[in-house]
């Protein structure tokens, strides 16, 4: 009798743990087969503001993280949607607020899922679409109250090309009943779908916002067109090098400005970009003018 009560008190208490989880809201979280020996993580955040009778009657919101590789339950929880900062401070704006939230670690390998073997890493957007739609079917089979709430999914960065794969054959499986999911939206939050596209609009919209002058606004297009160049090649892998040096050269022209948010300007010191920096990202060879005037530039923000 002993033992039993002991067994009890012990599943009562992994459970009320699991069930109210790290911060202040009701949670719920695991691990899903999505194939033999690939592991992926969820985390689900409960609606808190509830003027409803029941959570399910509340849209629940997926959230994708970039990369591919960022963690959801890392980043799109702490850093930016959910309930706890990354002080561990409650959040005032979380969307925990207003909707149920489902952080999923994805492709397997990100966060906390995980491969049995390396051979199992995703290697292509489709198999990673593949995977979060089995993800869902199991979810639908643990909460089937959510089988009738609407699901938006929300993505960012490259995110937003996992985002639109999952959605295609997520809105496939519902069509052909494989799957029970009232999807309703897909949400793209500066979207890696197009780097191309992207990097060349770079220079004419800091331009136009008044951050670089013709001179600055040269210098970065420059650049993205080398870029631009590495990838008509298929040389992505150096245009991918190229492209994050590039955003030293950014910075520096637009004098501390943060690539990821015109708003917020980063603290800029002129060992952040380089004159080997410059040399190769922008490829003037012997132009003495445009190097000297980057060199300059950065000298003076100095002094």
């Amino acid at each position: 009798m002993f033992k039993c009560c002991i067994l009890i008190h012990c599943i009562l208490q992994v459970t009320t743990v699991h069930y109210l989880g790290f911060g202040p809201s009701r949670q719920d979280w695991g691990f899903e087969e999505v194939r033999h020996g690939a592991h992926m993580f969820w985390w689900l955040f409960y609606v808190t503001d509830l003027t409803v009778d029941h959570y399910s009657e509340r849209p629940i919101v997926i959230w994708l993280q970039g990369g591919p590789g960022g963690s959801s339950t890392g980043y799109g929880n702490f850093e930016e949607i959910g309930p706890l900062d990354l002080d561990l401070q409650e959040r005032p704006h979380t969307w925990v607020k207003y909707c149920n939230v489902l952080f999923i670690d994805n492709p397997v390998g990100t966060g906390f899922s995980y491969v049995e073997d390396p051979s199992l890493l995703s290697s292509n957007n489709e198999q990673i679409a593949q995977d979060l739609v089995t993800l869902m079917r199991q979810f639908y089979n643990i909460f089937p109250e959510f089988k009738k709430t609407p699901l938006h999914i929300f993505s960012e960065s490259y995110g937003g090309k996992m985002a639109v794969q999952f959605a295609y054959l997520l809105d496939q499986a519902v069509r052909d009943q494989s799957i029970a999911s009232d999807l309703r939206s897909v949400a793209l939050g500066a979207p890696w779908i197009s780097p191309e596209d992207s990097i060349m609009s770079w220079s004419e919209f800091l331009l136009n916002l008044g951050f670089v002058d013709t001179k600055g606004y040269a210098v970065i297009q420059k650049a993205a067109q080398n870029i631009q160049n590495l990838i008509h090649t298929n040389e992505t892998k150096k245009a991918t090098e190229i492209w994050k040096s590039m955003q030293h050269i950014v910075t520096k022209e637009a004098i501390g400005i943060d690539c990821y948010n015109v708003l917020t300007p980063q603290k800029f010191t002129s060992a952040s970009v380089t004159k080997d920096d410059d040399d190769e990202i922008l490829q003037f060879g012997d132009d003495d003018h445009q190097v000297a005037h980057g060199t300059e530039r950065s000298h003076k923000l100095d002094q």
